[in-house]
Parts: C-alpha cells; sequence; structure tokens
C-alpha cells in the first residue's frame, strides 16, 4: 500500500504542475503571432517583436517589448492583446501574481476573453484554489467560445474534482475529456488524460482499471519527443511492476527512467547555457531601454521647454488683449454714458421749458376764467356762473394732473417710489377714478361706461394702478369732443393676462404719434391738435408704472375716430 501511496503522490506533484496547460497552447500561441493590430500610434515594431518571442516561448523578452508598446500606445484593442500576451507570459514563469494583475485589465469584449477564463481557472488550480477554479471553468462552460477548449476545460474540471476526492464527478468529467481529445488525435494531452484517470482509479484502489491507463500513457509517450512525458511514464511502470512483485519488469523500467532522466538532465544543462546567455540578452536590451530613455528625458525636456515658453508668450498676448479690450470697452461705456447724460440734459431742459410754458398757459387760462367769472358776477349774469366753474374746476384739474405727473416721474427716477403688489378689483377702481372725474363728463356732455365684470382681479400694485388709469382717463377725457362717448371694457383673457381697454371717441391721432408715444424716453413734442397740456410725460409716466406691474401697454387710434389704450395685467394667482 504505501507503494499504491507513493505511486499517487508522485504522479499527482508531477502532474499537477503542468497537466492543466496541457491546453493547445500551439494554437493559442499561433492565434496571437496571426493578429495584426491597426495602432498607428504604437511602435509596430514593437509589437511584431512582442509577438514573435511569445510565439517561441521568449517570456521574458515578451514582457520587455509589450511594456514598451504600453507606453506608446492608445489604442484599447493593442493594450488588451499586450496585457493577455504579459498574462500569459507571467503565467509559463509562473509568477501568478502578475498573471493575474495583467488578466484583471483584459475585457470581457477582448477576442480571446475565453483563454483569459481558462487560465485564470489553470492559476487556480496550480494555487490549490480548487473551488475558485471551478468558478471559473464553469463561468467559461458558457461563453460562446467554449466549444475551442471544450476538451481542455473538461479535463481541469476533472482535476479539480479528483483535488477535491469527488471521485464520481472526476471520473465524468475526465472520460468525457479523454473521449474529445482521441477524436481531436491531442497526443500529449492524451498521455495526460491516461495518467490522470490511471491516477484516479488507483486512488480508489481499482487496479484493473488503472493499470491499463498507465500503459497506454507509456506507449503513447514513445510517440513524442518529450524527454519529460517518457521518464514520468517509465517511473509509473517501475513503480506498478514493483508493487506486482515483477521485480525483473520493475528493473527495466527503472532502467529506461534513469535514461530518460539523463537525457532530460543534458537539456537542462543546454537549457541552463540558454538561461544565462537570455539574461545576457535581456541585461543589453535593458541598457538599449535605459539609453533610450535618456535620451527621451533630454527630448521630453526640451520639448516642455518649448511649451512652456509658447504658453507664456501666449499668457502675455492674452493679457495684453484683454486689457487692450477692456480700455476699449471701458472707453465705449464712458461714451456710451456721456450721450446718456447729453441726452438726459437735453431733455431735462426741454422737460422744464415746455412744462414751464405749459404751467404759464394753464395760470394764463385760469386767471382768464376768474376774471371773466367777476365780470359775469359785476353783470349779475348769473347763468354763465356754473360753465365758468366747471371751466375753470377742468383747468385746476388738469394743472393738478401736471404736477402729480410731475412729481411722480421725479419720484420714479430718483427710485424712491414704493411698489407692493397685491389683488386688485379692477372694475372698483375704474369707478374711484371716474367719480373724480364726473363734473369733466358733465362739462364736455360725454357718456361714461364701465362694463368690466366685478369678478375680475389683478395683481397689482393699487397706487401705481390708479396714477395710470387716471392719466389715461385723463386724456381720454381731454381728447373727446362734446356728447362724446369714454368705455371701459375687459378686451380679453390670454396668457395668464387681463386685457383691458379706455376707449374713446375723441380726435385719434396717426400712426407716427403711436408709434413715437410707445417709445422708450420722454416724448415732449405737442401732439395733432391738442388744445391741453402736450409734454406726453403722462403717457410715459403709464408705460413705466404698467412695466412694474409686469403688464403691457398698446395703442389702438384711428384720425377722427377715437383711441383705443390697451393694457394688460396678470391675473390674480389662486393658491390652492
Amino acid at each position: 500500500m504505501y507503494f499504491i501511496k507513493l505511486l499517487f503522490l508522485l504522479l499527482l506533484l508531477n502532474l499537477s504542475s503542468n497537466v492543466f496547460f496541457q491546453y493547445k497552447e500551439k494554437k493559442t500561441e499561433k492565434v496571437i503571432a496571426d493578429q495584426k493590430i491597426d495602432n498607428k500610434t504604437s511602435n509596430t515594431n514593437d509589437f511584431d517583436r512582442a509577438k514573435h518571442f511569445f510565439a517561441i516561448k521568449k517570456w521574458d523578452s515578451t514582457i520587455v517589448y509589450t511594456s514598451k508598446v504600453l507606453q506608446a500606445s492608445k489604442k484599447k484593442k493593442t493594450i488588451e492583446y499586450c496585457h493577455y500576451i504579459r498574462g500569459h507570459s507571467f503565467m509559463r514563469k509562473k509568477i501568478f501574481k502578475e498573471a493575474k494583475k495583467e488578466y484583471s485589465f483584459v475585457s470581457e469584449k477582448f477576442p480571446l476573453y475565453y483563454l483569459v477564463l481558462q487560465n485564470l481557472g489553470g492559476i487556480s488550480l496550480e494555487q490549490k484554489k480548487i473551488k475558485e477554479a471551478i468558478c471559473y471553468f464553469k463561468t467559461l462552460q458558457v461563453h460562446p467560445n467554449y466549444s475551442l477548449v471544450k476538451s481542455s476545460v473538461l479535463h481541469a474540471l476533472g482535476l479539480a474534482y479528483f483535488h477535491l476526492s469527488r471521485f464520481d464527478k472526476a471520473e465524468t468529467y475526465l472520460l468525457m475529456s479523454y473521449s474529445l481529445q482521441e477524436k481531436e488525435k491531442d497526443t500529449i494531452s492524451l498521455i495526460s488524460s491516461y495518467t490522470n484517470i490511471a491516477n484516479l482509479y488507483y486512488e480508489q484502489y481499482k487496479d484493473s482499471q488503472a493499470i491499463p491507463y498507465f500503459e497506454k500513457a507509456y506507449h503513447l509517450s514513445k510517440k513524442i519527443k518529450s524527454f519529460k512525458f517518457r521518464r514520468k511514464t517509465s517511473l509509473n511502470m517501475s513503480v506498478i511492476e514493483e508493487n506486482r512483485k515483477n521485480l525483473t519488469k520493475a528493473l527495466i523500467y527503472r532502467k529506461e527512467f534513469e535514461k530518460w532522466n539523463d537525457s532530460l538532465n543534458d537539456q537542462n544543462k543546454i537549457w541552463s547555457i540558454a538561461q544565462v546567455e537570455k539574461k545576457y540578452a535581456v541585461n543589453q536590451k535593458q541598457k538599449q531601454i535605459k539609453l533610450l530613455e535618456v535620451e527621451n528625458k533630454v527630448k521630453i525636456t526640451q520639448r516642455n521647454g518649448f511649451v512652456i515658453s509658447s504658453i507664456l508668450l501666449l499668457l502675455l498676448l492674452s493679457t495684453s488683449l484683454y486689457f487692450y479690450y477692456r480700455k476699449n470697452k471701458t472707453n465705449k461705456i464712458i461714451l456710451t454714458q456721456k450721450n446718456e447724460l447729453d441726452t438726459l440734459n437735453a431733455t431735462k431742459d426741454k422737460l422744464l421749458s415746455v412744462i414751464s410754458h405749459d404751467l404759464r398757459s394753464s395760470v394764463n387760462a385760469f386767471k382768464q376764467s376768474s376774471s371773466k367769472l367777476l365780470k359775469d358776477i359785476d353783470d349779475n349774469n348769473y347763468e354763465k356762473l356754473p360753465k365758468i366753474a366747471r371751466k375753470s374746476i377742468a383747468i385746476a384739474s388738469s394743472t393738478s394732473s401736471l404736477l402729480d405727473n410731475i412729481l411722480h416721474w421725479a419720484t420714479i427716477q430718483n427710485h424712491q417710489l414704493y411698489f407692493s403688489r397685491e389683488s386688485v378689483n379692477l372694475f372698483s377702481v375704474m369707478e374711484q377714478i371716474a367719480y373724480n372725474y364726473k363734473p369733466l363728463f358733465e362739462d364736455k356732455n360725454i357718456i361714461f361706461k364701465n362694463t368690466i365684470p366685478k369678478s375680475v382681479f389683478v395683481w397689482a400694485d393699487l397706487d401705481s394702478l390708479k396714477i395710470t388709469t387716471r392719466n389715461l382717463l385723463d386724456n381720454a377725457i381731454k381728447f373727446s369732443k362734446e356728447t362724446g362717448i369714454i368705455s371701459v371694457y375687459l378686451y380679453k383673457e390670454e396668457d395668464g393676462f387681463y386685457y383691458f381697454v379706455i376707449e374713446d371717441t375723441g380726435i385719434g391721432m396717426d400712426k407716427e404719434t403711436q408709434e413715437a408715444l410707445l417709445k422708450e424716453g420722454v416724448l415732449l413734442n405737442k401732439k395733432k391738435n391738442q388744445k391741453g397740456l402736450g409734454t406726453g410725460l403722462g403717457i410715459q409716466l403709464c408705460k413705466s408704472m404698467i412695466k412694474k406691474n409686469k403688464g403691457k401697454f398698446l395703442i389702438e387710434s384711428t384720425e377722427g375716430l377715437g383711441t383705443k389704450m390697451i393694457i394688460a395685467l396678470p391675473k390674480l394667482v389662486q393658491n390652492g
């Protein structure tokens, strides 16, 4: 029994470190060697060298040249191929930690990702992380390219379950793998499969089933040139015959084992010399790399110096342009402000001139009216007194409106006007304003109609709304004919606004006058056929008040037919 266990341990130790990597390695390396990467930015020669050394299994050189490609390339496809090649090289050198690290940079979309999974499973198997290895192989079984590595994956799963002493599953997978390898005529894989199946049966003391597989492995090993496999199969047969007490045959196999062992040792010496030569070549390459790195550093320093100089020059130029632009902008602002100031001064002078003229006219008219009133009293002409009194009241009201407008205008210009928006009933406001103008309506026999619905509420500042409607109503009276009609009504509802109109049947105005009144700025020109005040200050004040209330102002008029002053104010916002 001791020899049985010894045989099993020898076989398991000899094969476990190599058996997984018996997959079609030559084909895999040929796949890499045949890859044509379209990569204009990377060093193509270095990538070709890396493929060459990978094909001839010079792992160190492969690692060196893939490092160069990774430093120069920015193409994802090239980078992933390099990481795969490096992972494979580290795996073959049994530097498993680095191999795993390289494989971690390879995405699932990589064409050879199925080989990455296979290699990660093999590394886990080598590290005795059996359950982890099984997980990788199970994942690989659902991969689209599983059929390409099916036999080797089944073989690896059989080995994994063998390590876990789950002999039934191990047998199933190993026999499935063996069946596929026979169809593929994969000699090296078959030798490994025969040996592992034999070990499986031998571990269970099924000698009659195990020995034929050992013999198959031995006879098949003679057809290949690998000293390693001949040596292992000879040793296996020697131990088997020794255990069967057939010492003569055991001695023959033992001598054969020694023969192959000596051949392998000679080969190892050759390999040792090759390793020394390889190290020398690698050292030489490293020196060349260091020299290139120094040259690159010098070039980078020169390039950085040029870049920094260019940036400083660009900054200097940008700063100069910025200050030049700022100076021009400041000059333009100063010029604009000067022009505005000149305009305001001219406006102020003209406003004072016109207001003085209009106030003087109003005062003179009031004096004439008062003189006529006294004369009629002296002549006992009492019938004319009411008419003269109403005219005096109209002159006083007009003068008062002018003074109010000047006061409000000055308050707006100085930003001192208190402004608070609230819910306002439009019908009530119009009724209050109309009541104050009742004497003027009666003086000119004007009919006033307020048809705004009592349910209409707008969101506005009450004082500014009164100032606006008072001015517009005052203008409507001023430019209306005797026995005219002034109507206030709701025009429409649209986009959250109430549109209401103050319409008169007065003298109207032409298109040019309408456009002039709607322009920004104070208009000081007399309106056509105007008998009263003509500064245009009232309209400008109305426009400012409506704008502050977030509203709109429009004018529609026809000469000789009357005027419509249209005001749009926001509706009352209902919460909840």
